[in-house]
């Protein structure tokens, strides 16, 4: 993805915090009675591809990433209960903004508070972007020199406070976002993810994934990128890309039969994956579902034993 990728993901999702985009999100049936303490411009500006709010439990840490307007995140405070904690990660400023507002509304009709939000790239879970703005409006840089020292100060940010720490997470969660991540920062990303978690916990990732690759001159196009279609990953390297990082079981908990959308013959379909870090809720063999649409057409192909 290029840099106008990434700007063109921010602005539409900037745009839908103000008015709903029915087009970025697969119909999703969440939970009513968590809806009812959650303001209803949360839920209309909200979207998404799938709900792994289902499987978190009480009293965990839960890591949102992609949190958009705070949905997952207000359900996720409800389930955890006053002893666990959220923690939404977003991009865009519109977003955390309106996030931000309603959570004291949230708070106030659930009987307390347990969830933050900050900014970040979700490939870079260490960096505070808000810490670093503060970081360089203290000391303007400029040139060569500032870039090289602006980039110290991010190093040093990341080792001495990082935004969220190695081992802290009990479950990550995310609803549609993983493929919106540039393709050269997607193997940090599930590195990343890989880090935070606790030994024992689990990611619970929603996301579009393709029955095949997707082209190059696809990628380059912003608005399929930012609709959610050109960063989706082919969905045996979709799961792959867990058990390369280290996760180990790997579970398809839902796969959406009928595609979402189909683009150039590629068709495009909401997935949920349960990924766990060192062995976590280990299940037999008989517990795991690979899909098969790509055994037979590529050979390189995630077979039964590779996750």
């Amino acid at each position: 993805m290029s840099a106008s990728n990434e700007t063109t993901v921010r602005e539409r999702y900037a745009a839908a915090a103000q008015a709903a985009e029915d087009s970025l999100c697969c119909a999703v049936d969440y939970d009513a009675k968590y809806l009812k303490a959650i303001p209803r411009e949360v839920i209309e500006r909200d979207y998404g591809c799938g709900d792994p709010s289902k499987h978190i439990r009480p009293n965990e840490t839960v890591l949102d990433l992609g949190s958009g307007t705070g949905k997952i995140c207000f359900i996720a405070a409800q389930i955890v209960g006053p002893k666990g904690k959220v923690i939404g990660v977003d991009m865009t400023d519109d977003m955390l903004a309106l996030a931000r507002d309603n959570a004291p509304v949230v708070a106030k009709n659930i009987g307390y508070r347990n969830v933050e939000f900050r900014k970040a790239r979700i490939q870079d879970l260490a960096l505070d972007l808000e810490q670093l703005d503060e970081a360089l409006t203290d000391r303007p840089l400029s040139g060569l020199d500032g870039y090289l020292e602006a980039e110290q100060i991010a190093a040093r940010l990341r080792s001495e406070s990082p935004m969220i720490p190695s081992n802290s997470i009990d479950v990550i969660v995310s609803n549609c976002v993983l493929n919106l991540i540039d393709s050269a920062a997607k193997q940090q990303m599930f590195a990343e993810l890989f880090r935070v978690l606790k030994h024992g916990g689990r990611a619970v990732i929603s996301d579009i994934v393709g029955s095949d690759d997707v082209p190059e001159a696809m990628q380059q196009d912003p608005e399929l990128w930012s609709g959610c279609i050109s960063g989706a990953l082919r969905e045996d390297r979709f799961i792959r890309a867990f058990a390369d990082n280290g996760f180990d079981p790997i579970r398809i908990l839902n796969r959406a039969e009928k595609p979402w959308r189909t683009v150039e013959k590629i068709d495009f379909r909401s997935v949920t994956v349960e990924a766990a870090k060192n062995g976590a809720n280990r299940k037999t063999e008989a517990n795991y579902f690979m899909p098969k649409i790509s055994t037979k057409q590529h050979s390189d192909a995630c077979g039964p034993d590779c996750c």
